[in-house]
């Protein structure tokens, strides 16, 4: 039987399983620990590999110019999967985020959130829409800059089929499409959710609370 050795150390940690339902307004409250949280590297045994590129090799083909290249890292991350066991990927973003997206995914797999995969978008040849069909996370996607934070490292995407863009108006389908947002599942977000919360304790801004649509996969964070 594979042995999973966590090293993790909490100072404290007080927990309430959140109970939701597809209709948030009917989700019931959730009670988070108001208390610090540390956390101490940990070793994993037997953890399945699913990104191992060089950073040459994550940031090939981006056309990002150079000056938005050198201010990226390639963060290794550990996390619960779908399959119920522990695989390690890789975040290439803004190194100004670097320190909290490590904290993050460590808060996401001490409270056994579900992440799929985590694999720089290189994989799917620079096409975000390929890398949120296939339910991937990722930060770094070079575009327009003005409009977008993923061009610069400074956003994330978590889990997007199980956390779609959804429109406010209009008859307009999710993003992605194959998206379906089921708040009983593990790893969709909902309003008071206790990561959604930690997101915003290391100040970032939840996609949700955008005027035109319900962009729930997404985080982000200014300068």
């Amino acid at each position: 039987m594979r042995k999973y050795v966590y090293n993790l150390y909490l100072i404290v940690i007080v927990l309430c399983i959140p109970v939701s339902c597809s209709d948030s307004k009917k989700q019931k409250s959730v009670k988070v620990s108001q208390e610090p949280l540390v956390l101490k590297k940990h070793s994993i045994e037997d953890t399945l590999i699913d990104s191992r590129y060089t950073f040459e090799e994550a940031v090939a083909g981006s056309r990002a110019p150079q000056h938005i290249i050198d201010r990226l890292e390639l963060i290794d991350v550990t996390y619960l999967s779908v399959d119920g066991k522990i695989h390690k990927g890789q975040v290439l973003a803004n190194r100004e985020i670097a320190e909290d997206l490590v904290y993050l995914f460590d808060f996401m797999l001490a409270r056994q959130f579900v992440v799929e995969k985590v694999i720089p978008i290189v994989k799917y040849n620079w096409n975000d829409s390929l890398s949120m069909a296939d339910n991937n996370t990722y930060s770094f996607c070079y575009r327009n800059p003005t409009y977008s934070k993923h061009a610069i490292g400074m956003a994330i995407d978590i889990n997007p089929r199980f956390n779609p863009l959804r429109w406010k108006s209009g008859n307009l389908p999710n993003e992605p499409q194959n998206g379906i947002r089921d708040t009983t599942l593990n790893g969709t977000f909902y309003p008071g959710h206790p990561v959604v919360d930690e997101f915003a304790n290391r100040g970032f801004r939840w996609g949700h609370t955008f005027s035109k649509y319900y962009d729930d996969h997404h985080f982000e964070k200014n300068k």
